[in-house]
């Protein structure tokens, strides 16, 4: 029974890991960019859920709200000031502005609030329930619930609105969309929005369940997601969830067999293995390239 509670766990933590993937893959799929400044956005989430809760008294949902509204202009902004100018960079250039980026917002964190960690508010009664003599916890079940939701939207968006027919045209041929008259920054923009937002419900989630939130926690859960993008296939958006969610599995199974102090080694031997043996992720495929 406690393998069943485990997996639940495992579950609720890969789907944490989901939702900053996501970010991750969008990004990729649409401009091949590594938005190593993503974990940061997740930060910011967690800090504005934080605020808004202790300071202003607000409940969960409407701080999730905010948090997810927040991250979004806040990734829209990153993308607008760092990336537009470095679209026709060379990758190379791209990736150190990322990661100068990621650096920056970290410090100016630092800079503002201080180092110190931050306790977060009990916001959501934590219940636990019997099933079939394991111990799930309510929190468990209400992150991983919303999750879910907040996937199947942005499935909805991707293959059933305007801005996600958009999204996957520009994907598909960047300069075929310009000429069919989609305006490629707006729908890039609004990429960058989507994933950003759901970093930032990603960043909630952590502070409830963990209830320690600090300027510098983004770096781990950040590099985790996107060993989990990885993992699906990167810029595939079914394989970040997947990918996510295998990765929470695991680490929950490393933790419950005894070997908690490698529970984060876990993660990177993955992403060696998955780099040796099947680069292009699970849901990936080998495409031909011309020369």
């Amino acid at each position: 029974m406690e393998w069943i509670q485990q997996l639940i766990n495992g579950i609720s933590l890969g789907s944490i890991y989901a939702l900053i993937a996501l970010g991750y893959t969008m990004v990729y799929g649409i401009i091949k960019l590594i938005n190593f400044a993503h974990g940061e956005v997740f930060m910011i989430g967690a800090f504005v859920g934080f605020y808004a809760i202790s300071g202003w008294g607000l409940g969960f949902f409407p701080a999730l709200l905010l948090a997810m509204v927040v991250c979004a202009l806040f990734g829209v902004l990153i993308e607008r000031i760092a990336y537009r100018r470095l679209r026709n960079a060379t990758r190379i250039a791209a990736l150190i502005t990322a990661i100068g980026l990621s650096l920056l917002i970290q410090y100016v964190v630092i800079y503002f609030r201080g180092a110190q960690p931050e306790a977060y508010p009990n916001v959501l009664s934590n219940k636990t329930f019997d099933f079939f003599g394991a111990q799930i916890s309510s929190q468990s079940i209400l992150i991983l619930s919303v999750s879910i939701i907040l996937m199947i939207l942005l499935q909805f968006i991707v293959h059933q609105t305007k801005i996600g027919k958009a999204m996957r045209a520009v994907s598909h041929d960047m300069d075929a969309a310009r000429l069919m008259g989609i305006n490629v920054n707006t729908t890039i923009s609004a990429t960058f929005a989507i994933g950003s937002a759901l970093a930032g419900a990603a960043g909630v989630f952590f502070g409830v369940y963990y209830t320690k939130i600090e300027p510098l926690m983004g770096v781990i859960p950040g590099l985790k997601a996107f060993v989990a993008a990885v993992l699906g296939g990167i810029g595939i958006i079914p394989g970040a969830m997947v990918g996510g969610l295998v990765l929470g599995v695991v680490e929950t199974v490393v933790s419950a067999l005894g070997y908690s102090l490698w529970r984060d080694a876990a993660a990177f031997i993955i992403l060696i293995l998955i780099l040796l043996f099947r680069p292009s992720g699970i849901f990936g495929k080998n495409a031909r390239e011309k020369v």
